[in-house]
């Protein structure tokens, strides 16, 4: 019988370096001869990705309501774990994902106001059980992952999304939803401080990754 893969997901706000860091985590992986299913949310698979456009579209032709928004995100969920997050554990593979269900409970929740219950039954019905067994929070204070990300911005010369463009309040809860769920589930949660230099920031990352793989392993 195969073992089941793990799940490790990345989360944290705009501008603390997921992205960069998702890569690490599976370049870590795959070099203990793991095979790594490299995803993000929204998307991940065609349709979600087609999702992840209409969310992110910083013009839409009508606003989006808060309540579609969620819907959209755990539509685009559903079929990212039957087409893929699913599948890959069970043959086997490890998933390293940037962001997963707490950025829903963070963004909607902390961000919208969109209350925690609300979300958590959709959870429950869009994911059966299944929950990450390694959260990375990249953590750091709202100030300088706004610096870090306009400075992302002008070096790629990009234009800000839908969620980029919310102001400093919506920022801050973002941060104070992450930390509460961190702080609920300590067994879970590796609380990365990313604001330090890179080089710091994945030697926290994998430490991190050492000791649970050993255990796990």
């Amino acid at each position: 019988m195969t073992k089941r893969g793990r799940f490790i997901t990345l989360e944290g706000g705009e501008g603390v370096g997921k992205s960069t860091n998702v890569s690490f985590v599976a370049e870590c992986l795959e070099a203990q001869g793991l095979e790594v299913v490299r995803t993000r949310e929204p998307g991940g698979t065609v349709r979600g990705e087609a999702i992840r456009a209409l969310l992110l579209d910083p013009a839409p032709q009508e606003p989006l309501h808060v309540d579609a928004e969620l819907l959209l995100m755990f539509a685009a969920r559903a079929q990212h774990l039957a087409e893929k997050i699913l599948p890959a554990l069970a043959r086997g593979a490890w998933v390293v994902c940037d962001r997963f269900t707490d950025a829903t409970f963070a963004y909607q929740g902390g961000g919208r106001g969109i209350a925690k219950e609300r979300i958590a039954v959709l959870e429950a019905f869009v994911q059966q059980g299944l929950a990450p067994d390694l959260t990375l929070l990249l953590d750091m204070p709202k100030e300088a992952a706004t610096k870090r990300l306009e400075s992302r911005l002008n070096d790629r010369q990009e234009q800000r999304d839908r969620f980029e463009k919310e102001q400093g309040d919506f920022f801050q809860a973002v941060r104070e939803a992450y930390l509460a769920r961190a702080a609920q589930a300590p067994e879970r949660f590796a609380v990365i401080d990313a604001q330090h230099a890179l080089v710091d920031v994945q030697a926290q990352i994998e430490q991190t990754l050492s000791a649970r793989v050993t255990a796990w392993c």
